[in-house]
């Protein structure tokens, strides 16, 4: 409309277009991809898996460990609302807001799985989530458990 001269408001476009049977929508996802997927592009992929797979069993068998590593979502620190509950007399009074401004700081959960023995290590950082975070925390990993595991071996 503005385009021929003619000025609207917002309000008025949004009316215009609810007569012509417009809304405003979100997204939705409903196409599925996988099937339209190049079989070389699976075929790639699903060698890549196999490669991980051979290497996971082999270090395995050698008494290795082969670890899953991730970080998780980063946390506030201070008194802030989490879900869940406690055993108490009373309830505990946290901040009305969830706001970065009132915290502490930041947590920043890094997991080390280990799949051969099933067990799981987070070591929690307060800095950027960086390569240098993730390498000093696998290095403290393997000194506090599988150096020691793997040397008797």
């Amino acid at each position: 409309l503005e385009s021929i001269g003619i000025k609207v408001s917002p309000n008025t476009a949004g009316k215009l277009l609810k007569k012509m049977g417009f809304s405003l929508r979100v997204n939705h996802k409903k196409i599925a991809l996988g099937s339209k997927k190049k079989s070389q592009d699976q075929e790639n992929r699903n060698r890549q898996f196999m490669y991980i797979g051979e290497l996971r069993e082999s270090f395995a068998q050698k008494g290795y460990p082969s670890i899953s590593v991730d970080t998780k979502k980063k946390e506030l620190i201070g008194n802030f609302k989490n879900p869940g509950s406690a055993y108490g007399r009373e309830s505990r009074p946290v901040n009305d807001h969830d706001f970065a401004s009132y915290s502490e700081g930041k947590g920043i959960p890094y997991g080390i799985y280990d799949t051969q023995a099933n067990k799981g290590t987070v070591f929690i950082g307060t800095t950027f989530d960086t390569a240098d975070f993730a390498v000093e925390s696998i290095e403290k990993w393997w000194r506090k458990g599988w150096a020691k595991t793997v040397s008797r071996k």
